[in-house]
């Protein structure tokens, strides 16, 4: 199956929160923003200020009348010494929530203990085939994924499987859409690399150009009409996908006047989603430098409803996406943006669209 971004995340009744509680992990992942630029300062969230937090995550969404839909990372969230305390908590709530994690610690009665408080999918990462996947994190993770996507089957959860794709791996992406099919993945997406720093922006060995970069889709594209009766839901995480698809005639924008400004779709930044992280800091997005404010020093509520957080609302500040006939659709990835320039509205650089 085949869906876009939106169809999975937005589900119309539920506010994303990306909740980071610690900063420790197994892994020093090339391409992870949380220890990039020399950062070493482990952080985890205190239990009595996890329980504050997911008060305030139920309060705020009660406001704007939604269901909270918590993604819990880290790090890797599993070695927080009160994981299982939070996840009490979170069942006694009833609140919807998965996990983005790492393999290690994964066996078939964790997953179950996970499954029954109410973890609804756990997300894995492949970055590439074996070598590839292993350079990028650590030796033998490769292999340690795949046994868990096994585990994470068994115990009823879904199993969602992210690549993070630039120059050093588009190439295998193709083989892993085969691969995540055949182990009976249920979702399966692809983000772009977000660079850290302006310096690395346009390293030749991971900066991809426009052309490149949909020279890229169109691999995947093939893969996915070839898997287009799997079971696996292959979510079309990149906004460009919009366009690419607009381009071959599959996405038709609605033809209704739009007011000034409208957005339907795209980028849920200051819309669908924050972050937190495990000092109580609030991002509008984790990928880039996006602080609105601190959950200690004001609610969830009024930060959404800052000056802050509005300045990332800004859509007639898009340079590029401004002028085009998809801004509402699409504005491409503003931390990928972020990442080349320090500013989040100037044009996404794999975007191939002339305006």
């Amino acid at each position: 199956m085949l869906h876009t971004y939106s169809y999975i995340l937005i589900m119309e009744n539920y506010f994303a929160i990306q909740w980071h509680i610690t900063d420790y992990c197994d892994q020093r992942c090339k391409h992870c923003y949380i220890f990039s630029e020399g950062h070493n300062k482990l952080i985890t969230t205190e239990i009595e200020n996890m329980i504050h937090i997911t008060d305030e995550i139920i309060d705020f969404c009660k406001r704007i009348n939604r269901k909270p839909y918590i993604y819990l990372t880290g790090g890797d969230p599993i070695l927080h010494p009160n994981f299982w305390d939070l996840l009490e908590y979170f069942k006694l709530n009833d609140i919807r929530f998965c996990i983005m994690g790492n393999p290690f610690h994964l066996k078939l009665d964790v997953c179950k203990r996970m499954k029954n408080l109410g973890c609804v999918k756990y997300q894995l990462s492949l970055d590439g085939l074996e070598n590839t996947h292993d350079m990028f994190r650590k030796p033998g993770s490769f292999n340690k994924t795949l046994e868990a996507i096994k585990i994470i089957k068994e115990s009823g959860m879904w199993v969602a499987v992210m690549s993070t794709v630039s120059k050093t791996n588009y190439k295998e992406i193709p083989e892993l859409i085969d691969l995540v099919d055949k182990l009976g993945v249920d979702v399966y997406a692809v983000g772009r690399y977000c660079p850290t720093s302006i310096e690395k922006a346009y390293d030749s060995n991971i900066h991809m150009t426009p052309l490149e970069y949909k020279g890229y889709m169109d691999l995947c594209f093939e893969k996915y009409m070839n898997h287009k009766d799997s079971k696996t839901t292959y979510q079309l995480k990149d906004h460009l996908w919009t366009l690419y698809l607009f381009e071959k005639g599959l996405f038709k924008p609605n033809t209704l006047p739009l007011a000034k400004n409208q957005i339907i779709d795209g980028c849920n930044l200051g819309r669908n989603h924050i972050t937190i992280l495990p000092n109580g800091d609030v991002y509008a997005c984790r990928r880039m430098e996006s602080k609105v404010g601190n959950i200690y020093n004001k609610s969830l509520s009024d930060l959404w409803k800052s000056n802050e957080m509005d300045n990332y609302r800004q859509y007639d500040k898009f340079v590029k996406c401004n002028k085009c006939k998809l801004k509402a659709f699409c504005r491409g990835c503003p931390s990928v943006t972020y990442g080349y320039t320090h500013n989040m509205y100037d044009g996404d650089p794999q975007c191939w669209m002339e305006v």
